[in-house]
């Protein structure tokens, strides 16, 4: 590690070649004072998932077998919860961006939170609550878009809703609903050949 680099994480040059000439790498204790204190680090800044400090302690160097130790003890400890983190992260952000439940699942597995728990989190999001806020996210759109034909319309909130994750044959029935509402005519739209 380079003096300027060590120097923008806050260590001194001298402490940045201990590090990489193997002085944390070879006394256990030092290296997992260390792992500890990037996983406490980044923790304190925002949750994260076991996978994600695992890649932070990847990319600066620590050993696996250290790694593995320090992010067992804080599991034990319930500083690392996948479980809770996929579950407050649903939460958040469907109430925050109005994300659908594909969506929520793929931001989940990018954070490296197993499939399992990924399901069980966005199974707690209901239809019914998705199909609330596909209809909400419509209705704060649909102003905006009074000037267009009602074929573009239709393009662009389904659209908006498929970006978000909904499926597609809900975006197209919300925005259907929303349209005819709105005194725009729908009869000449088809709907997809795709379910729910």
């Amino acid at each position: 590690m380079g003096g300027a680099r060590a120097a923008r994480r806050g260590r001194s040059s001298a402490e940045a070649d201990e590090w990489s000439s193997g002085m944390g790498d070879g006394a256990s204790g030092g290296a997992e004072a260390v792992a500890r204190e990037i996983c406490l680090r980044l923790l304190t800044a925002s949750p994260r998932t076991r996978a994600q400090l695992a890649d932070a302690l990847r990319r600066k160097g620590v050993p696996d077998e250290v790694a593995e130790r320090v992010l067992g003890r804080f599991t034990d400890v319930g500083l690392i919860d996948d479980e809770a983190f996929a579950r407050a992260w649903v939460q958040s952000r469907h109430a925050g961006r109005g994300l659908a439940r594909r969506a929520l699942a793929s931001e989940l597995r990018r954070r490296g939170v197993a499939d399992e728990t990924v399901h069980e989190a966005v199974e707690s999001l209901d239809s019914e609550q998705e199909e609330r806020t596909a209809r909400e996210l419509v209705g704060r759109k649909l102003p905006s878009t009074r000037r267009l034909d009602p074929a573009k319309r239709m393009r662009r909130l389904v659209g908006m809703l498929a970006r978000k994750g909904y499926p597609p044959g809900l975006a197209y029935r919300v925005v259907k609903e929303a349209l005819e509402e709105d005194g725009a005519e729908t009869e000449a739209f088809e709907p997809p050949e795709l379910d729910d």
